[in-house]
């Protein structure tokens, strides 16, 4: 991989403009990092919490102790933490149908929800929330703030639910902050103090000192191959919450009869553990990719999301490109820079549950896992690739150099 001189002084030109920014990130990893380490302390994790379990899982003590974990470092009641979660869809998805019933009301306050989960809540004859007369609206941001008046106006005495998605998805907006998240659930609860709030946190764990469940969010559920897993975790998802939600959303992962008193994992928890440790830091690794990836194509004239002088909440770097052969272009040099599949030429394709064609440079270690180095993009206007993940910030630097040469940027 042959990088010009003129292109490595002008990556290093942007990344001398981030000094502040990479001290930011460092001290919330190292923030984090205590918390995590707290934890694994205050529970005494040793060795045996790693076994190998198999049969119906009875007191499997590696399971338990890492959902203490979990609620402990999410500072939140119970957690479930399972690899038997395949997906951050289905983890969201067990949330959702673990708590609604037939004729509850379920209100999204941040716009759609993730494009995985419209058949979830309005798909016909799926099983979805709308088969079990669930309803369902939805208040829309206004330039990426929640409209505090309309969701006033929507929430009725029917709404058991209030939920938020802290990514934006394949939106043009930055996702939400902490801060953001306090306000709304804060308002809230002025307006019903009982309805459940959930927010799809896959992206944002991490991103702050704090979690939206230390904002007042009720469930928030993510993916253990995003931030939480640290690149390491093969497989799975979280929930985590209020206890009594959380036991609802185990009844329905398992059944109502046993709830998480069951669920063995014949490979081990060492990778479930040791990746939960890491993602302070590989979050931070990732987060100052975003912010290079930011400052280099700012510099270079195009428009990224966030802004490089403000605080990202989620690990996703969106870029704005123009032309559609420019996005692919883009998506195939983070494939063609990775260290697996990097022989791949990408290609857009039907990817389920998503409207339009999508291109995937994923050459992971996890299939799949987007907290390590990748990029993806629906094939629609405007033509907006979205960056995330890297496991060492040296990788991400190389790729960085790589697409701008490969683009002819310069």
């Amino acid at each position: 991989m042959e990088i010009s001189l003129k292109v490595k002084e002008f990556v290093a030109n942007s990344e001398k403009k981030l000094s502040k920014q990479f001290e930011q990130a460092d001290a919330i990893a190292l923030y984090n990092q205590q918390k995590v380490l707290d934890a694994f302390r205050k529970y005494e994790l040793g060795q045996r919490h790693f076994a190998q379990t198999n049969g119906y899982g009875y007191d499997d003590i590696g399971r338990d102790t890492l959902c203490k974990i979990y609620a402990d470092v999410f500072r939140c009641e119970a957690a479930i933490v399972s690899p038997l979660i395949v997906s951050g869809t289905h983890a969201l998805t067990l949330a959702l149908m673990g708590v609604l019933r037939p004729n509850d009301e379920l209100v999204a306050i941040s716009g759609a929800p993730y494009d995985t989960l419209m058949e979830v809540i309005n798909g016909e004859n799926n099983g979805s929330l709308k088969d079990y007369n669930v309803t369902y609206k939805q208040v829309d941001l206004v330039d990426g703030k929640f409209d505090f008046e309309k969701i006033k106006q929507t929430i009725s005495d029917k709404t058991k639910m209030v939920f938020m998605g802290r990514s934006r998805g394949y939106e043009w907006r930055d996702a939400l902050s902490f801060e953001q998240i306090k306000e709304v659930c804060d308002f809230i609860r002025t307006i019903k103090k009982d309805v459940i709030i959930m927010c799809d946190n896959c992206y944002g764990e991490f991103m702050d000192m704090y979690e939206p469940t230390e904002a007042g969010v009720d469930l928030m559920a993510g993916s253990l191959i995003k931030n939480p897993g640290g690149g390491l975790v093969p497989t799975g998802g979280y929930i985590a919450g209020k206890k009594a939600v959380v036991d609802l959303v185990g009844f329905r992962l398992t059944s109502p009869s046993i709830g998480m008193e069951v669920g063995s994992y014949a490979y081990g928890y060492k990778d479930f553990y040791q990746g939960f440790f890491l993602a302070p830091h590989v979050v931070a690794q990732a987060v100052k990719g975003s912010f290079l990836f930011g400052q280099v194509f700012e510099d270079l004239g195009f428009e990224t999301m966030p802004k490089v002088t403000s605080k990202p909440n989620d690990i996703i770097r969106s870029i704005k490109f123009d032309t559609k052969d420019q996005l692919i272009a883009f998506c195939r040099s983070i494939q063609e820079v990775s260290p697996i599949d990097s022989n791949l030429t990408l290609e857009p394709w039907d990817m389920p549950g998503y409207e339009d064609q999508v291109i995937m440079a994923a050459g992971t270690f996890v299939a799949g896992s987007s907290i390590e180095l990748s990029a993806d993009s629906p094939i629609k206007e405007p033509y907006i690739a979205y960056l995330q993940g890297g496991l060492t910030y040296e990788h991400v630097k190389l790729a960085c150099m790589y697409c701008v040469q490969k683009l002819k940027l310069l």
